[in-house]
């Protein structure tokens, strides 16, 4: 996975406000319908303060969601042999649908305990941020998996191991097919494989659309990499890869593998 922060921004709280329009259908959905994931990157430098995000995400963050009814959250790390090119601290927020972003966030203004165990962090010196840069993509499950899904028994696993990935796509018309790719058959044979999704969603609002983001989990790296091996010749991927209308729908392939954090509920 290569390292596009030059041409990614944090995606401010108006936009997102903005796309509620177009996931009405989803805001007002019934518990049957598909989640709404943030997949938020912290960047680092060579200087940024990673205990201060940290102690911030475990003792601040986290717990305020968890007061809303949010979660379960996911905190990730890069792994030793992730070969991305950028260090960052990974998080991944479940939200039951698209109006609940945007009230989440007017919900932790009003939070005084967060505002209290958040205060050395929010209010750090303008020359001292911890990180070089916040980015973040907004995500609608697809029908292949509308709810996120963390086996309890996988957190019990110390050598787990997680691998995120983003497909992006030459145009909005390439990437929906790719999307009918993974509705039509993609995850039974990721599951028959041995790769396990927690999450898979279309890009609604991020700086590589048109995409679509997914995480993976693995027992340990040597499962990771025998996973993807089965997939690769499984007979029911040769049919699907070979079908005309999906060919070229992936232009391009961000990769991280990762490691949870301590205190990451996924």
């Amino acid at each position: 996975m290569k390292n596009h922060s030059p041409r990614r921004a944090m995606v401010p709280l108006t936009l997102v406000a903005v796309a509620m329009t177009a996931l009405s259908s989803i805001s007002h959905a019934a518990d049957s319908s598909p989640q709404i994931y943030e997949v938020r990157s912290y960047l680092l430098a060579e200087n940024s303060d990673v205990g201060a995000i940290d102690a911030y995400l475990r003792d601040a963050l986290i717990p305020a969601l968890q007061r809303q009814g949010i979660g379960p959250i996911g905190a990730f790390t890069n792994a030793a042999n992730d070969e991305s090119g950028s260090r960052r601290i990974v998080v991944v927020i479940p939200y039951a649908d698209a109006n609940a972003v945007v009230s989440s966030a007017q919900t932790l203004r009003k939070d005084a305990q967060y505002a209290a165990d958040a205060k050395e962090y929010l209010g750090r010196a303008p020359d001292n941020p911890p990180y070089l840069r916040i980015t973040s993509e907004l995500l609608t499950a697809m029908d292949c998996m509308p709810k996120l899904a963390v086996a309890k028994e996988s957190l019990l696993n110390g050598d787990r191991v997680y691998e995120l990935r983003l497909y992006e796509s030459p145009s909005e018309q390439i990437g929906d097919l790719k999307v009918d790719m993974f509705n039509s058959g993609e995850v039974p044979i990721f599951l028959d494989s041995g790769v396990q999704p927690i999450f898979i969603g279309q890009c609604v609002i991020g700086p590589q659309t048109p995409s679509l983001t997914y995480l993976t989990v693995y027992p340990n790296e040597e499962a990771r990499i025998e996973a993807w091996k089965a997939f690769r010749i499984h007979p029911d991927w040769k049919v699907l890869s070979k079908v005309p209308k999906y060919k070229g729908t992936v232009s391009h392939i961000d990769k991280y593998l990762l490691l949870p954090k301590p205190y990451s509920q996924m």
